[in-house]
């Protein structure tokens, strides 16, 4: 691994939690091997392109690492459904990330809908910049993961695949959709893949409890969560 630099985010109103005060510890790294981002991940740390964060907030700590635990997870009622809603209409092709006209719009569209509804601050990729830093340009190989019913383009997602566990790194999809239920059937789609490929973990990112976009990771279950003390543990929500 080749460390480029460090920095502490100064605290400010966190943006899960607004009554909360956040701040994030960044790494960018200009080498990064799929084992050394595999340690990273057991430690808590998250990624965008090349830089890691991980939560260094002053006082809260809600926000959890959570894992599923592949060969013990068993769907409930509402995600057998989301299964069955979409598995024989939703085409998922999976390949190298890569920018186009087609995706920007749909994270804008992604995006405005969840400020609308979940209040989630506004953004629009007018340009390929940021997009690319964050989801194309890579320290090792990563995976785009394209759901198009038909011809339509209706959810993208990118994933890590590690020695021993896929890690979900983000998903969006087109909020005309919603019905569908295409997070839960992107969760349970990269779930299925790690059964396939025979690999013990899939890691969702964050839990926060009273974030109702990053509640429902806690729903696919039995699932670990990461403790103040470094460990593994079960965690039940």
């Amino acid at each position: 691994m080749i460390s480029l630099f460090t920095f502490q985010s100064p605290p400010g109103s966190c943006g899960y939690l607004p009554a909360q005060t956040w701040s994030l510890e960044y790494e960018v790294v200009g080498q990064l091997s799929v084992a050394e981002y595999a340690e990273r991940l057991e430690q808590g740390w998250r990624r965008f392109g090349y830089s890691l964060f991980r939560p260094a907030c002053p006082t809260c700590r809600a926000c959890r690492p959570i894992r599923v635990p592949v060969e013990s997870f068993k769907p409930n009622r509402s995600q057998r459904r989301a299964w069955k809603a979409n598995h024989a209409d939703v085409r998922i092709t999976i390949g190298e990330p890569g920018a186009s006209r087609e995706k920007l719009d749909l994270y804008d569209k992604f995006h405005r809908a969840q400020a609308e509804r979940v209040g989630w601050p506004g953004h629009d990729f007018e340009e390929t910049r940021e997009y690319v830093e964050s989801f194309v340009e890579n320290p090792f190989p990563s995976q785009e993961w394209t759901y198009r019913m038909g011809d339509r383009l209706v959810g993208v997602g990118y994933v890590d695949r590690l020695p021993a566990a896929l890690s979900a790194i983000y998903f969006y999809h087109d909020p005309d959709e919603r019905n569908r239920s295409l997070g839960t059937f992107n969760v349970l789609a990269i779930l299925e893949a790690a059964r396939l490929w025979q690999l013990p973990h899939v890691y969702l990112g964050f839990y926060v409890a009273g974030c109702r976009s990053l509640e429902y990771k806690g729903l696919f279950q039995p699932n670990e969560a990461r403790d103040g003390d470094g460990d593994w543990r079960p965690f039940l929500v």
